[in-house]
């Protein structure tokens, strides 16, 4: 489990955030006026002062008067409430300077009394209402970004769920569709009483543990998808014997080059069903495979039966179909797939950018 940063450990205690807010920005404000000035103890004191009234508006606003009454439409409710709250906070702020900071930091001034203060509203308008809802606006900045932020995560989270329980859906079709064509193969040759049976059994087995123990994983070295291919390919040349010839061709600049299992399998079985299924000449099926750091590159021929007049629709089957929604899932503009047909024969062109990062 990653251990949290220090930043992510601040922004799960609410309140250290809050606290930080406060103290960044007065300290931030008091410096600025001291740059100004020359000296920083006044400014450190009014601020200080008006700071109960600034937070007072900061928090209204953006936990009452926005969610409650602006978000939610009532619009004549938030316009009284912000006029009435400006005016109060406005006033509470000068009453707080003229009466507690100003007669530390001030000797020659006639200090105004609450009466004059409440009544003068222009001047709160015009003045103290500024100084007043800076850090409200400030906040109120802060929160959007922050709730904007949060709504991307939110939505990148969904997706990346959305894209592994789709992934996890279409491996999952695969399984059972891999199953459904070796049975029908086993089938085949119980019917014809063939000693091979038992033998494919054992074959079968081996792939279904593969299958159902390592094929939900993310990722599995590259090796293991070869013993995969070979493994299936053996299964396939006992049900066939003569009537195929299997060209397999790998090489791998390293053995432990990380792709999602299953990758490959399906455009091997479709080779087999499509290309042998029917056929009364001997079937030819080639497969290159090709892997550096850097890339994944597989090609696939097969034959197809001249006696049959079954033609293969680019893309269609479930094999096919989940493998290419896979790849837009996975590698996503990091890939080309295609397929190129005749009468005769039957070729699919695979290539994977694996410096790219996965969608897992």
């Amino acid at each position: 489990m990653t251990k949290p940063s220090i930043l992510d450990s601040i922004l799960q205690k609410r309140w250290l955030t809050h606290l930080l807010f406060w103290v960044g920005l007065f300290v931030l404000f008091a410096v600025l006026a001291a740059l100004n000035s020359g000296t920083i103890r006044p400014h450190l004191i009014t601020y200080l002062a008006f700071l109960p009234a600034q937070m007072l508006a900061a928090y209204v606003l953006n936990y009452y008067q926005l969610p409650q009454l602006l978000y939610k439409k009532k619009y004549l409710l938030f316009g009284l409430s912000l006029a009435l709250t400006i005016y109060v906070f406005s006033a509470l702020g000068r009453i707080c300077v003229v009466h507690i900071a100003e007669p530390y930091v001030r000797t020659d001034f006639v200090q105004e009394s609450i009466t004059e203060i409440l009544s003068d509203t222009a001047y709160l308008f015009s003045v103290y209402f500024t100084s007043t809802y800076v850090y409200a606006l400030i906040m109120l900045l802060i929160k959007a970004v922050k709730t904007r932020f949060e709504e991307k995560q939110r939505i990148e989270r969904l997706e990346k769920e959305k894209i592994t329980n789709e992934l996890k859906f279409l491996k999952g079709q695969i399984q059972p569709h891999f199953l459904f064509n070796t049975l029908n193969n086993l089938y085949a040759l119980t019917l014809s009483k063939s000693d091979l049976a038992p033998v494919v059994v054992l074959k079968l087995s081996d792939l279904l543990d593969f299958i159902l123990y390592q094929g939900n994983q993310s990722a599995i070295p590259i090796s293991k998808e070869i013993e995969l291919i070979q493994g299936f390919i053996e299964l396939e040349t006992l049900r066939y014997g003569e009537k195929i010839a299997v060209d397999f061709n790998y090489n791998a600049a390293d053995n432990n080059l990380q792709i999602p299992p299953l990758l490959l399998l399906p455009l091997v079985e479709n080779a087999f069903k499509h290309g042998v299924s029917g056929s009364v000449e001997k079937a030819k099926i080639r497969i290159d495979l090709n892997v550096n750091p850097s890339h994944l590159n597989f090609e696939i021929y097969n034959t197809k039966p001249k006696s049959t007049a079954v033609k293969i629709q680019k893309g269609k089957g479930i094999g096919t179909a989940n493998l290419q929604r896979q790849l837009a899932l996975e590698y996503p503009n990091n890939h080309s797939f295609d397929i190129q047909e005749t009468s005769e024969d039957y070729l699919v062109r695979l290539t994977v950018d694996l410096n790219t990062e996965r969608n897992d």
